[in-house]
Parts: structure tokens; C-alpha cells; sequence
């Protein structure tokens, strides 16, 4: 297939812009600066064009950012019709820890916007459907989100502030650290690093699906709101 060219010098046409194009520029942009890099001119550096141009597809940068974290509410697992409200959060958690995994500027964004977009407002109603369907009233669904939703974000953060990304990293972390602790002083430290050393290596996958499963379990649609919610 040919390729398309602009006219003079036979130089490659550029893609016209879109939403779409700015809103997926800016989404890669974040991944290389963090979103505080994402500035309109900076931007438009990266899509080869005038910052002008951009407010020809967003309003300024909230409208930028609103749809920045839409674009990764769009990558979260919505639960399929008819899913059992247990397996659809402890699904739609996973795909959300992967989502922010790839996409870590977006973890302290996610409930930050006020103009949220389409796959935002989705995503959002069919979660509060699926345990409204279970049983969950009004308000315990809301609070259950809110629950799991906290220990998604900050399981991630946590993830992505540990000092190693791989075991044989912690394992040289764990042999410079021992020369400070004693079993007289430390004793509780001393044991946890022993048992470590003998165990299997840490694996914040399996830690992260141990603390979803506490919460799903722990979580009751027939328990009482506590301030009367409506059904």
C-alpha cells in the first residue's frame, strides 16, 4: 500500500487531529513525565504542532486530564450482566491494579475529576448495578466501592514505591539491612526476615489478591447501613 504524502517533498501527511489523538499523546506523555509533565506545550511539542491548536480538541488542562483518566477507566474490566457481585469486584479490582500498574500517574487522578468522562460514568454505574443486584443497598454499595477502592489505590502505590522490582532485588536490600538488626531489640524483625529467607519470594500479586479477598469476605449486602440507607 502506498503511503499517503503531503505534497512537497514527498514528506509523509500528518495525521489531522482528534480528541482522541491529544487525549492518547497526552496519556503516553504521562507515562514518560508523570502528569504534572503534561503541559499544553509540551504536548504539542510531542504531536509536532502549535499549543494553539489543542484547544481546538480540549477546553484547557482539567479537560486534558479529565479525559486522560477516562481513557484509563476505559482499560478497567467492566462486570458482565448477570455477574455475581464477589467474582465481578474481586475482577474488576484485578484489572484495575494492572490498569494503574502501566499507568502510575494516574493513581491519585482517578476520583479527582469533576467533569468525569463516558467510560468514568460507566464504569462507575455498572460497579453500583452489579451490587445493587446483589443486595447491597443504595449507601453500602456506595461504601463498598469506597472500600475497595482504597485498598486498590493503595496497594498500588505501595507497589510502585517498593525499593525492588524484582526478588533478587529485595534479597540484597534484606542482606544490607540485617547488620542493624538484633534479636535482643528486634526480635519480631529478625524472625520476619528469617521466614522470608526460607519462603517462597514476595510476590505483590499474591499479597494484593490476599487483602481482596479479606475485603470481599468481609463485605455483607444484608448487613444494616448503620444511618437507615435506602433499598
Amino acid at each position: 500500500m502506498r503511503e499517503n504524502t503531503g505534497g512537497r517533498g514527498g514528506r509523509p501527511k500528518r495525521a489531522p487531529l482528534s480528541r482522541d489523538r491529544v487525549i492518547a499523546a497526552a496519556v503516553a506523555l504521562a507515562g514518560e513525565k508523570g502528569a504534572a509533565g503534561v503541559t499544553m506545550r509540551a504536548l504539542a511539542g510531542s504531536l509536532g504542532v502549535e499549543a494553539m491548536s489543542l484547544y481546538n480538541h480540549v477546553r484547557n488542562r482539567d479537560d486534558l486530564l479529565d479525559g486522560m483518566v477516562d481513557a484509563v477507566f476505559a482499560l478497567i474490566e467492566l462486570p458482565p450482566p448477570g455477574a455475581g457481585w464477589k467474582r465481578a469486584m474481586h475482577d474488576r479490582a484485578v484489572s484495575a491494579r494492572t490498569a494503574l500498574l502501566a499507568h502510575p500517574w494516574a493513581v491519585g487522578l482517578m476520583d479527582s475529576r469533576s467533569r468525569p468522562g463516558p467510560a468514568t460514568l460507566r464504569h462507575h454505574d455498572a460497579v453500583l448495578g452489579t451490587l445493587r443486584a446483589g443486595g447491597f443497598s443504595v449507601r453500602a454499595a456506595a461504601r463498598a466501592v469506597g472500600v475497595i477502592d482504597s485498598f486498590v489505590y493503595g496497594a498500588v502505590l505501595q507497589e510502585l514505591s517498593l525499593p525492588f522490582a524484582a526478588p533478587e532485588d529485595r534479597d540484597g536490600i534484606t542482606a544490607a539491612l540485617l547488620p542493624a538488626l538484633s534479636p535482643d531489640s528486634h526480635p519480631h524483625l529478625v524472625e520476619l526476615v528469617a521466614a522470608q529467607s526460607e519462603g517462597p519470594g514476595f510476590d505483590p500479586a499474591v499479597e494484593f489478591g490476599f487483602g481482596l479477598r479479606l475485603i470481599l469476605e468481609a463485605l455483607r449486602p444484608d448487613e444494616a447501613d448503620g444511618e437507615g440507607g435506602t433499598r
